[in-house]
């Protein structure tokens, strides 16, 4: 009996008719997968980890085993490894994210749906992948990395016997080297853009058009602007052990109040 091939999920921000997703879905076959789509039914980015929970929500198939769902990134992971053999004929061995035709250095991993579909493979204990690159990058080569690091996560645990949860970052024009690297610093300006529509209600549009980047030495961003790929290792547990004996304190002072 043959061996099954690995088995991909994969998911995106951008929607399903993403020609980065598409590109990131080939490279996938072409590596050996069998690879399921199940991506939002339009633009989700910067949607971070939301969850639907109050509003149902519709699933389309396209063929070929791609599914639309009008969700979020997390959603569509979410639904496909708990809908029984609706969109996956089995647990899957890779959760894949993208590729997002957009950076998610720094900060950005807080709100990146890209990000969030991968880490909610992981959360569900199965290795994960999010995908990101400049716009202009070579899509080809980016979703052949991608597809590679990817595969290469099956069956594997990270160093805390979780499942690994990487971010790879591709710049314009890549120099050929991958570097493993921390989170830096990337922040969009703050902004608030109060109008009035032709009734004089008032709206808003949230966000600016700049991002201060900063290189720090060791980060993703440094990597960037370096010309390298960037690898980063995240991780579930957001807590913060070196900040334990600050809230120790902080906890003792409430004491009889």
């Amino acid at each position: 009996m043959s061996t099954p091939r690995p088995l991909a999920l994969l998911s995106n921000d951008d929607g399903y008719e993403s020609k980065a997703l598409h590109a990131l879905h080939r490279a996938l076959v072409d590596a050996g997968a069998e690879v399921v789509v199940v991506a939002p039914s339009n633009e989700q980015s910067a949607t971070s980890h939301s969850l639907s929970l109050h509003r149902p929500l519709r699933a389309r198939s396209h063929g070929d085993g791609i599914f639309s769902i009008d969700g979020t990134p997390a959603d569509c992971v979410y639904i496909a490894l708990h809908a029984g053999e609706r969109f996956l004929p089995r647990r899957p061995d890779v959760v894949v994210s993208g590729i997002n035709r957009g950076l998610n250095l720094g900060q950005d991993a807080f709100y990146s749906g890209t990000v969030a579909a991968a880490r909610e493979g992981a959360l569900r204990g199965i290795p994960a992948l999010a995908s990101s690159a400049h716009v202009h990058a070579d899509l080809p080569k980016i979703a052949e990395l991608s597809a590679f690091f990817a595969l290469s996560l099956v069956g594997t645990r990270a160093a805390t016997g979780k499942a690994p949860l990487l971010s790879l970052n591709a710049p314009e024009i890549w120099s050929g080297e991958v570097r493993v690297c921390r989170l830096g610093s990337r922040l969009y300006d703050e902004l608030v853009d109060i109008r009035l529509d032709p009734r004089g209600r008032e709206y808003l549009w949230l966000g600016g058009p700049g991002v201060r980047h900063e290189a720090d030495p060791g980060s993703d961003t440094e990597a960037y602007d370096d010309g390298a790929v960037t690898l980063t290792p995240l991780v579930i547990d957001l807590t913060a052990p070196a900040e334990t004996a600050f809230a120790e304190r902080l906890a003792a002072s409430s004491r009889g109040r």
